[in-house]
């Protein structure tokens, strides 16, 4: 969506859009969207139910299926999986290494 200038100089809507939601950024920090964000679903959930997060859920899901296929869902698996797996070993190794080496870990310098 390609959107011109207008004569003058002014600014498109999307441009407005996006310097105004960088002006709240800076001024509020992404704790403000947090927060306004857990008070849209908590009132969604009142309006609407629990269950409406499951409907929309499922919505989303076929959509995306349709889009990608069904393949789609089991290549972002393993790799959530793998990511998963590569953490668990990257734990592993520093709980080896401060086992091996505690007073070099903590103070950044080996034991006198």
């Amino acid at each position: 969506m390609v959107q011109q200038r207008r004569s003058g100089g002014a600014m498109t809507v999307a441009e407005a859009g996006r310097m105004g939601g960088r002006l709240v950024r800076e001024k509020y920090g992404p704790e403000f969207y947090e927060r306004i964000g857990k008070k849209g679903g908590s009132s969604t959930a009142e309006r609407y139910g629990p269950e409406f997060f499951g409907r929309i859920g499922r919505k989303g899901g076929k959509a995306v299926t349709a889009k990608y296929g069904p393949q789609h869902f089991e290549k972002i698996g393993r790799k959530g999986g793998q990511k998963v797996a590569d953490l668990i070993e990257r734990a592993k190794s520093l709980e080896e290494a401060e086992k091996v080496a505690p007073e070099v870990r903590r103070t950044g310098e080996p034991a006198a």
